[in-house]
């Protein structure tokens, strides 16, 4: 969103597309928004707030068609679902590699040879020219063996994590009255949940939580200074109060059928106690 806010600065027009309740982009929106003008589209392959999969595949060949170069952020989705460039008609794909447990500090850019590409940093002319300045020797290293243990465990670690998902997800809806799921039900990364609380303020049952050594947030990491409400659940219908009342739960590599019990019984106990003290609840 910073990016294209910085683009209109210099003259570009951007045009920002809808989604559904669930989250999901209309490939049939994107194709009448693309003009003889447009130059890039660019969409999430899947959203780091709500866990949603956009139809990346689908819109990659409307891209394509249209002779439009396509951009996907895949930093949510890599290492846990199969993305591939080739057969998505993907032309930018951007990652990182502390979402597949490689190092902080690293991620990739993949661009087909034919985008014309200008530098990010100017000087010696590393990288070909795109990137100068020392690389980050270690971190690169790290990434590839990331990557290369994150592809050969995908499978059976995205079935591990789809489970413990659905049970958190489940177990909460069941327990807990006054909780809805935010963003698509089925399809949705594996490691990601986005519950609304009525009447629990998010900041407040974050603080609660972590008392507990439960350790979830309000939104994405990117926006943890701020206390507004993440545009994304305004942006698929949910109202601003209900809104600044939902956490995001991320399972990993490490995450247990023991640390889900956990979690539940911390997220039953401490919203109880928060609505006893809420007179409006």
């Amino acid at each position: 969103m910073e990016a294209c806010h910085a683009l209109v600065k210099k003259g570009f027009e951007i045009t920002y597309l809808p989604v559904d309740r669930s989250g999901q982009v209309s490939a049939q929106d994107l194709q009448a928004a693309i003009t003889p003008q447009t130059a890039l589209v660019s969409i999430m392959a899947a959203n780091n707030v709500i866990g949603t999969l956009q139809p990346i595949a689908e819109i990659g060949a409307i891209c394509r068609k249209r002779g439009v170069f396509f951009h996907t952020d895949a930093v949510q989705m890599a290492g846990h679902l199969s993305v591939d460039v080739k057969r998505d008609n993907i032309d930018l794909l951007s990652l990182s590699g502390h979402k597949f447990n490689g190092p902080k500090g690293v991620g990739i850019l993949f661009a087909r040879s034919e985008i014309p590409l200008s530098p990010l940093i100017l000087g010696g002319g590393q990288e070909a020219g795109l990137r100068s300045g020392t690389e980050n020797v270690p971190g690169i290293a790290g990434l590839g063996v990331a990557s290369e243990i994150a592809m050969a465990e995908m499978e059976s670690e995205a079935k591990r994590l789809c489970k413990l998902r659905d049970d958190l997800i489940n177990r909460i809806l069941a327990d807990i009255p006054g909780t809805c799921l935010n963003g698509h039900p089925g399809k949705r990364l594996p490691n990601n949940v986005n519950i609304s609380f009525e009447g629990i303020e998010g900041e407040y049952f974050t603080k609660e939580l972590s008392k507990q050594g439960i350790c979830v947030s309000t939104g994405s990491a990117c926006s943890s200074e701020s206390h507004e409400a993440p545009y994304v659940l305004l942006a698929i219908g949910r109202e601003r109060e209900l809104a600044n009342c939902s956490i995001r739960l991320s399972l990993g590599k490490m995450t247990t059928a023991e640390d889900v019990n956990k979690t539940v019984a911390a997220i039953c106990s401490v919203a109880a106690k928060i609505r006893k003290q809420t007179r409006v609840w």
